[in-house]
């Protein structure tokens, strides 16, 4: 892992239009334009229209791979949830903190990757139905992920904690990875997509930490000290 965690929203859409406009197929080229156009402006604020402008192709040729922007997102929906899904497969080891860190990391990472969906959250579950229950499925798949951690650190007897503890502190880790996006926004007020993921990865295992012998929770404020 690096020294210091840094994470950056994708190019822009300028730039995917210069690079993917080469390479990338039509229909690979939508998705990664509506991406960083909806990871800028909001899904609400973006119509096809944008996106085919930004791509400098006919509205019709951008219909002709996606009738409307309900596929778009439909399509991003789906990388997003193969991504998460495969990161949310906690496998049954034993997990040390920096492990535990890497995993946070790796799932911001992906978030920071689809942000919009978070930004927007409920709006964007109302409006798209079918996918809502797909995204309630990857809150039970957060909780799963969070339990096996924390399961993991009490069979190695450095988690001192009940069970009834354990889901809540669960529950309160899948909260963090949820909506912290949205709340580093509105506290930092900076420019769209700078979000301290870094800073996201801490605030949850700050939440694990009062649960940690002494010799865990001194590992846990040494790698924090690395990467904050």
């Amino acid at each position: 892992m690096r020294s210091k965690l840094s994470y950056d929203v994708p190019m822009r859409a300028k730039t995917v239009r210069q690079v993917g406009g080469s390479g990338l197929k039509t229909k690979e080229r939508v998705l990664v334009v509506s991406l960083d156009l909806f990871n800028t402006y909001g899904e609400p604020n973006v119509t096809t229209l944008q996106i085919a402008d930004e791509m400098d192709i006919s509205p019709g040729n951008l219909y002709y791979h996606y009738k409307n922007k309900t596929e778009i997102v439909a399509a991003l929906f789906h990388r997003f949830e193969e991504e998460l899904s495969d990161l949310l497969d906690v496998p049954e080891v034993d997990i040390g903190i920096e492990d535990a860190w890497l995993f946070l990391h790796l799932m911001f990472e992906c978030i920071a990757r689809y942000q919009f969906l978070y930004k927007d959250l409920v709006n964007i579950l109302h409006r798209y139905e079918k996918i809502s229950g797909r995204f309630r499925k990857l809150l039970l798949k957060k909780h799963l992920a969070s339990l096996a951690i924390c399961q993991s650190f009490a069979r190695q007897g450095f988690l001192e904690t009940g069970q009834q503890e354990v889901e809540a502190l669960c529950r309160n880790m899948v909260l963090a990875m949820t909506y912290w996006p949205s709340y580093d926004i509105i506290r930092e007020a900076g420019p769209e997509g700078n979000i301290n993921l870094s800073q996201g990865v801490y605030q949850i295992m700050a939440m694990i930490a009062p649960h940690l012998r002494e010799n865990e929770r001194k590992s846990l404020q040494e790698i924090s000290a690395a990467y904050l």
